[in-house]
């Protein structure tokens, strides 16, 4: 099989996938690998919502690379916090920034994606709670979905705070749900219910409680890890590096458009009155 440019650079030195061994991580995600079973739990522990800041985005960039280091086959990703998965990128990181922190910031996520999008690991999203926006991102760019059923809620809402989701968290939704659905969600910043997600396919399965979707996360796990690593992720990369190759080709322009985007006095004013609402809540 050919192997193209994006996959030399997303493959290279790849290796015959063993058993995962422990290590410690930081305090913002908690890691507990099993040997036995060759997956590691990978769990964002950051409270009061799991936001995506500069230094959480680094943290589980870091947790990904030291897991492929170790040559672990698989990871759950999920949370450990009771009622939310990920409440998606820390709105303080752009209201008002710096903006050597806000390219940082926005490159440091940019790579988060290439690293889960394209991962050599076989990925289950885990999805105990609240998933908007790039807690949604996250959960779509791993390779199955199990979401804990109720009164949760996840989608990318960026519309609903004046901000637009760039190519590629488009080009992920589309490959998850397909053209139609993904242009009315964006447009509508649409957060959906479990039940509406599974409709739709922008996640998989339902569980009624943690303990049921930790089991069926296992499960589809287990499953994926049957496969041959290598076989498994040049087929995952066979649907997926189109949209990995254009933001790689385009990451530069992608994060000067954000920044400028970002630091316009529209989008700032609109983010202020949105943490001022918040603030207001206590």
């Amino acid at each position: 099989m050919a192997v193209n440019l994006v996959q030399r650079s997303l493959l290279a030195n790849v290796r015959n996938y063993a058993l995962c061994r422990s290590y410690s991580s930081a305090a913002l995600v908690d890691v507990k690998v099993d040997d036995t079973k060759g997956f590691a739990v990978v769990s964002m522990n950051k409270a009061p919502v799991n936001s995506l800041s500069l230094e959480m985005i680094q943290s589980l960039s870091q947790t990904f690379s030291q897991l492929e280091k170790n040559k672990c086959r698989g990871l759950i990703l999920t949370s450990t916090l009771p009622k939310i998965f990920s409440a998606g990128l820390d709105i303080r990181e752009m209201y008002k920034p710096e903006e050597e922190r806000l390219r940082n910031f926005w490159f440091s996520l940019q790579g988060l994606w290439l690293q889960l999008y394209g991962s050599k690991m076989a990925t289950v999203a885990l999805i105990n709670g609240h998933s908007p926006a790039g807690g949604c991102l996250l959960s779509i760019s791993c390779d199955y979905r199990v979401m804990v059923g109720g009164k949760y809620r996840i989608g990318l809402n960026e519309t609903q705070l004046g901000i637009v989701a760039p190519f590629w968290f488009r080009d992920n939704m589309i490959n998850t749900v397909g053209v139609r659905q993904t242009e009315m969600a964006l447009q509508l910043g649409t957060l959906f219910s479990s039940e509406e997600a599974l409709k739709i396919g922008l996640i998989d399965e339902v569980a009624p409680d943690l303990a049921s979707a930790t089991a069926q996360a296992e499960s589809k796990l287990k499953e994926f890890l049957k496969i041959p690593g290598t076989a498994r992720h040049l087929s995952k990369l066979s649907v997926r590096e189109e949209a990995l190759k254009k933001l790689v080709n385009n990451r530069e322009a992608d994060v000067n458009n954000f920044v400028s985007f970002a630091m316009s006095a529209p989008v700032q004013k609109g983010l202020g009155l949105y943490l001022e609402s918040l603030s207001k809540k206590g």
